[in-house]
């Protein structure tokens, strides 16, 4: 996952390795036109969407409920089948991948996927371009930093649902303040007890951060001591596993002292367990972006389009961001949000200023060989 806040440094090349298997061949124009479905949202008022857990706002009460999309329905008449079913971006890429390589459909009308798999599916012409005339909300309100990204420099594949930012958080029933990562991965009273996240930029990008380096210049020999690093604490048996999204129950039970977590997670158990905390890492914090995708396969491209423009009204974003808690990708919800919760409005970890940002780093742009290296070198740590 990772933010184009540094102007895109982050972004994997299209094409890369995928989870498993063999390599999937990216599309000449001609497939991707082929592959492209009839929309029917004309006469089909509904979408189907795939989001990561913890990223849509819930009513307090009715936990079926989820006001913002429910408004959404109303206003237009589309009916949405809401799925949370993205917990990890290789896993996700796995369930999918030979559907869209043979134009098959996998269900979905709206995919949500971190920057460089993002960019991935793009560059193998997996997704459909949406129209900006369609979008204007999009297009007039999307933050300058999330702009005319290098694999999407006419903002026609992919619209920030969230950005964030990845750091610590521990339990304090269970464990004192975890300050770096250094201590999160060999401080005794932890053994055991540490998740580190199976997304691969997150945390080497943290590791190469302890050990002085910059992720948005890695060389191999500096990724290499990285892993080093993260083997040891593995083999020593102070990690106890590898998690995608599912890292917060146990934290939240205490089953994990503390792990390296994506920040609006955190605010959002915190808000129920004061115990919970995240931490900025001494030496500094990883930054992303989750992105709206509409599959090459979806059927209801213009139903998708309403959704997109709905959530870039400053309102409903602010609306959004005050449940979820990550980086709001939309201009002017800032303003929105301090009639809202005038506290959210000032919460560096939801409207980050300058000082917050230069704390921040973001993985480089890995070549397709690069990718396929650094991949292989991560799973034979981490199983996946």
């Amino acid at each position: 996952m990772r933010g184009l806040f540094a102007g895109g440094a982050l972004i994997a090349t299209g094409g890369g390795l995928a989870a498993c298997g063999t390599k999937p061949a990216k599309k000449t124009e001609a497939e991707k036109a082929a592959c492209v479905a009839t929309d029917v949202s004309a006469t089909e008022k509904k979408l189907t969407f795939s989001n990561w857990p913890l990223y849509i706002d819930v009513d307090e009460k009715d936990e079926t409920k989820r006001p913002t999309l429910d408004a959404f329905a109303a206003k237009t008449g589309i009916a949405v089948t809401y799925n949370e079913d993205v917990n990890d971006n290789n896993e996700f890429f796995g369930k999918v991948r030979n559907q869209l390589q043979a134009c098959q459909s996998i269900d979905r009308d709206v995919m949500v996927l971190t920057d460089w798999m993002a960019s991935r599916v793009v560059g193998l012409g997996w997704v459909q371009q949406f129209d900006n005339a369609k979008t204007p909300n999009f297009t007039k309100n999307v933050l300058a930093t999330l702009r005319n990204r290098p694999w999407d420099k006419d903002m026609k594949f992919a619209a920030p649902w969230q950005s964030g930012l990845t750091g610590i958080a521990y339990n304090a029933k269970v464990t004192k303040e975890v300050r770096t990562i250094d201590e999160l991965l060999t401080r005794a009273d932890l053994k055991g007890k540490v998740a580190v996240l199976s997304e691969m930029r997150d945390t080497v990008g943290l590791i190469l951060m302890s050990q002085g380096k910059d992720p948005g210049t890695v060389t191999e020999a500096e990724f290499d001591a990285a892993l080093e690093k993260l083997k040891k604490a593995v083999d020593s048996g102070q990690i106890r596993k590898f998690t995608g999204n599912d890292y917060k129950e146990d934290l939240n039970k205490g089953d994990l002292a503390a792990c390296i977590a994506w920040s609006g997670d955190v605010i959002q158990l915190s808000a129920e367990n004061e115990d919970v905390k995240f931490v900025t890492p001494e030496s500094g914090l990883m930054l992303w972006s989750d992105n709206i995708l509409i599959p090459s396969t979806a059927t209801h491209k213009g139903n998708v389009e309403q959704l997109i423009d709905y959530y870039y009204d400053p309102k409903v974003a602010a609306e959004l961001a005050a449940y979820v808690n990550y980086i709001c990708p939309v201009q002017g919800a800032q303003d929105e949000m301090q009639k809202l919760d005038p506290d959210l409005a000032g919460n560096q970890l939801i409207f980050p200023d300058a000082a917050t940002l230069a704390k921040t780093k973001a993985f480089k742009a890995l070549t397709e060989d690069e990718d396929k290296k650094f991949s292989a070198k991560f799973e034979a740590i981490s199983g996946a």
